[in-house]
């Protein structure tokens, strides 16, 4: 699987900084049809816009690279109200990854686990030095992270979306351990995030692994 940033382009942040931000392609369906043509199936797309101001602001071009590829999308970014999850899925998202809102308001979460399902529902867990962070990484939980894990796969989440935000976008690979510590706590489905300059970096531990492409 693909990891793609947008604020209408394709970019990659350095451990969340907005201020920290490399461009590389001006057109996210340029870069998805490459995607399509090397054989990948399915794409992590994140609206950096919507995570910033609290609402899905790039539905539009999740819809283009939706209706123009084959790829299997899972959208994040924004996701805090019923209406931004229904546009996410209506635009075209097979998934959409949710975490403020899962700290936030767990009841909200609640809710949209039971109406949309479990397979259609990621959960967002992005950790820095051991506590969730949300609202595009600006802002810091209290919530650990086992205990956040916990309540979810208690609730029936099947499957995580994890970023160590220290090594985000550092270009270091994995953080195998906690990543392993993880598969350690819980069973399910968990999805690690960081950059790769090739493929090589798939966890021994058999972890689904993300990637975000380096140029």
């Amino acid at each position: 699987m693909i990891r793609g940033a947008l604020v209408s382009k394709c970019v990659r942040l350095s451990k969340g900084d907005y201020n920290a931000k490399k461009i590389y392609n001006d057109n996210p369906l340029d870069v998805a049809k490459q995607f399509c043509d090397a054989g990948i199936r399915r794409l992590h797309l994140v609206d950096l816009d919507g995570a910033k101001n609290k609402h899905i602001v790039n539905h539009k071009t999740l819809e283009i690279i939706a209706t123009h590829t084959n790829l299997i999308i899972d959208f994040g970014g924004g996701v805090k109200s019923r209406n931004d999850l229904t546009t996410a899925f209506n635009s075209g998202a097979a998934m959409v990854t949710v975490g403020s809102t899962a700290v936030s308001e767990p009841e909200t979460m609640y809710s949209w686990i039971e109406e949309f399902g479990a397979d259609k529902i990621i959960l967002g867990a992005d950790v820095r030095d051991g506590y969730i962070s949300v609202n595009g990484w600006l802002d810091d939980s209290s919530i650990t992270l086992d205990s956040f894990l916990t309540d979810y796969t208690g609730r029936g989440i099947k499957k995580v979306l994890c970023t160590d935000i220290n090594r985000d976008g550092m270009l270091q690979g994995a953080a195998n351990d906690l990543y392993k510590q993880i598969q350690d706590w819980h069973k399910n489905n968990v999805m690690e995030a960081f950059y790769a300059k090739d493929f090589l970096h798939m966890d021994e531990n058999k972890t689904v692994v993300r990637f975000k492409m380096e140029a």
